[in-house]
């Protein structure tokens, strides 16, 4: 699998509350724009995955949201949801399919527009007693009250994650929240469920993104910078973890499995990737990420922040982009965003926030309370 599919092109909205546009603009700008990147016909286009949480939910609306958007009709049209993994399994989808042999050229795409609601955050289901209460801070702040009290963590190492992925994000013209704060200003915020404060919770964002991939073989016909699928990895879990009697509440199975399985398909270990987007809907929720992902031991986590390695000038850096955290979550477009970052680092077309001769970038979700996890790796 390694090295047989490559991304030739990407393409991302801007992210942020989208009044002024439709869950359709969002499809055709994404998409649009990863055309134009790999300089390609839509008409050469064999097959397509869709990464979308919410239109249709409960109502089986399916992949006619991108077919009816991107008028790609006759052809193979797969809609993926798997909680916040969504982005970058239909990604996953698309480079089996192609290391299959089945097609040449697919395109991705993860598109949300969750703003154009009365209610905040994510609407809720489930069982009615069992489900009744919970919301996604309530369900993270349960793992990261025991995992802080575990470590010794404070919310002042939860704050300095919150610095620099809005210092990341601040430079980044695609990213909701384009602002820097302090860390007096992050522990000074509104708590909404404690360890929790407003500015340890990644927005609920409007976003599509997009990215075009190929049999590596093909790559040169469409761009000079191919960038290659060196592995992946998914991993599936429990849904209600806080009802697994062996469950330690200090990170996620599904997270550390799902790396794995990317490394085995690389051939590398995680001390060789230069950079990674992580998935920080909240700011624990990377620092326990990290740690998952084997860049560091469980439990030492927060060295890393607070010497500064996760920052850009770091020698690990994490989420350049700005994260969730900055740059936003629109559910199914976000881990499509993760690789259009990865690719454009990797490119070295990341301008203020580049990072100096990536080889190797990692994108990563988790979702649901730890449920679900995938890993991209990606490199040239």
């Amino acid at each position: 699998m390694k090295d047989q599919v490559a991304v030739v092109g990407v393409g991302c909205t801007k992210f942020g509350d989208l009044f002024e546009h439709g869950y359709e603009d969002l499809i055709c700008e994404a998409a649009f724009e990863a055309y134009r990147d790999a300089d390609i016909d839509p008409a050469d286009i064999q097959a397509a995955y869709l990464g979308t949480y919410m239109p249709g939910a409960a109502g089986g609306k399916a992949a006619v949201s991108l077919g009816d958007a991107l008028r790609l009709y006759d052809r193979p049209i797969t809609r993926v949801e798997n909680y916040c993994a969504t982005g970058t399994d239909a990604f996953r989808n698309a480079c089996l399919a192609i290391a299959s042999g089945t097609y040449d050229v697919v395109l991705v795409l993860g598109a949300e527009k969750l703003k154009d609601r009365g209610g905040r955050g994510l609407p809720r289901f489930g069982h009615p007693l069992l489900a009744k209460g919970n919301s996604a801070p309530g369900l993270f702040a349960l793992a990261a009250n025991r995992y802080m009290h575990t470590y010794g963590v404070g919310r002042e190492t939860l704050a300095k994650i919150a610095v620099k992925n809005h210092y990341n994000g601040a430079r980044n013209p695609k990213a909701h929240l384009r602002m820097e704060v302090t860390e007096e200003k992050v522990l000074a915020a509104p708590m909404i469920s404690s360890p929790f404060g407003l500015f340890d919770c990644c927005p609920t964002t409007d976003g599509g993104a997009a990215a075009i991939l190929c049999r590596a073989d093909l790559a040169r016909r469409y761009t000079d910078h191919p960038v290659l699928v060196k592995g992946f990895g998914l991993a599936v879990t429990t849904g209600r973890p806080y009802f697994d009697p062996t469950f330690d509440y200090l990170g996620f199975r599904s997270t550390q499995q799902a790396a794995q399985q990317a490394y085995r398909m690389a051939g590398i270990g995680a001390a060789d990737v230069d950079f990674a987007e992580v998935h920080d809907c909240f700011t624990w929720t990377e620092l326990s990420n990290i740690e998952d992902l084997g860049f560091c031991a469980k439990g030492e986590g927060k060295a890393l922040v607070h010497e500064g390695r996760t920052a850009l000038s770091g020698d690990i850096p994490i989420n350049p982009s700005g994260g969730l955290k900055s740059f936003g979550h629109p559910i199914g477009a976000s881990g499509v965003r993760m690789i259009y970052e990865c690719v454009t680092q990797l490119r070295g077309q990341a301008g203020e926030r580049q990072i100096p001769n990536p080889e190797i970038g990692l994108a990563h979700n988790v979702g649901g309370p730890g449920a679900v996890a995938c890993v991209i790796v990606l490199g040239h």
